[in-house]
């Protein structure tokens, strides 16, 4: 090993780089920066993504995490031996612990093995602009771990699906003291029916991974004198067994009176858990001290944007409580981070060996 990161360094000068969605170019300028130190190629590619390369084996292995994070400013600071900013559990720090993991790996494992780290653009939007370029400009992988945080002694082997739907109605004004419903009114009974149909769905599912969510994100009301229209937008997670596209049918028999376009539509995947790439990670959590764990998640993550079409084994690894993503109190215990770091770089060269 010629070069090793300062793990905590990397990662505190990550966070400390602001990068919400679609502006990453500086935080992945100094990732690339960091990874030329001890990989054979690192640079910008044209989506934006932070990528860096070593090793020459036959087993490709990539590690897929995000850059980019959601709006809101939290001062950086370390705190009672946490990190705290926005991006540090969501993504920096799982992608921060692959980089300085690889800068660690011996030589006799970079024979055996090729690591790629991808830190994807734009996963927090709901283009995932970085992964769905990744799937076509690199090559398919023989092991892929997705950089989210599941804390530093689990893995996460599935997310739900999602789709957004943008509702609106219109109709004619009327006098307020007449006995009419108001679109504001009829825009709520929608919502009222559209949570009828979640329950329906639920009403034999057993635990919040195989359910349908449904979430209120927005409504709102306007009038011209002559009409009103009411609009809101409604959040759907799916569990594995509903498709997008069946529930666009489904939506679209029940809400007869409404205009309804969809978007971020992705399908739910469950990996999974008895592979070599995961009993790489339960080996190296107990070496570390760790008891393994598997977990499911409700949200959606750049696992169900590639895993479906590279179709190679699968989790998502990454030190941080997933309660604190996007939150005013996002932080990260640097005790884990190293851990994790720890965790990778045996996991990686148990693959390798």
């Amino acid at each position: 090993m010629a070069y090793v990161i300062d793990a905590l360094n990397l990662l505190q000068t990550a966070v400390g780089i602001r990068s919400v969605s679609g502006q990453e170019a500086e935080v992945a300028a100094y990732l690339v920066g960091q990874m030329k130190g001890f990989c054979s190629e690192s640079f910008v590619d044209e989506a934006g993504n932070a990528v860096g390369r070593l090793g020459r084996g036959p087993l490709k292995v990539t590690f897929l995490g995000h850059i980019d994070t959601v709006p809101g400013d939290i001062p950086v600071r370390v705190e009672n031996g946490k990190l705290y900013g926005r991006g540090s559990v969501d993504a920096k720090g799982p992608f921060c612990s692959a980089v300085a993991a690889a800068s660690r790996l011996e030589p006799d494992v970079l024979q055996k093995l090729t690591f790629t780290l991808i830190g994807a653009t734009e996963e927090e939007a709901p283009s995932s602009k970085g992964a769905r370029f990744a799937l076509h400009a690199y090559d398919k992988p023989d092991q892929l771990i997705i950089g989210e945080p599941s804390g530093w002694d689990a893995v996460t082997l599935g997310y739900k699906g999602r789709l957004v739907a943008k509702l609106n109605l219109s109709k004619p004004n009327f006098h307020s003291a007449g006995d009419d419903t108001t679109a504001a009114e009829d825009m709520v009974e929608v919502w009222n029916q559209l949570k009828a149909q979640a329950r329906a769905f639920n009403a034999d599912k057993e635990g919040v991974f195989n359910s349908l969510q449904t979430a209120l994100q927005d409504i709102s009301y306007r009038g011209d004198g002559l009409e009103q229209t009411a609009s809101a937008v409604v959040g759907y997670r799916l569990p594995p067994n509903l498709h997008p596209d069946d529930l666009k049918r489904q939506l679209s028999e029940l809400l007869e009176t409404v205009t309804a376009t969809f978007s971020g539509a992705e399908v739910a995947h469950r990996a999974g858990r008895d592979t070599a790439l995961s009993r790489a990670f339960r080996v190296a959590i107990r070496q570390h001290g760790g008891r393994p764990r598997f977990k499911v998640k409700t949200g959606t993550s750049d696992m169900n944007v590639v895993a479906p079409l590279w179709n190679v084994p699968v989790l998502a690894y990454g030190p941080g409580d997933s309660s604190l993503d996007h939150t005013p109190n996002e932080h990260l215990d640097l005790t884990e981070y190293e851990s994790a770091v720890a965790v990778l770089t045996t996991a990686l060269s148990h693959l390798g060996s």
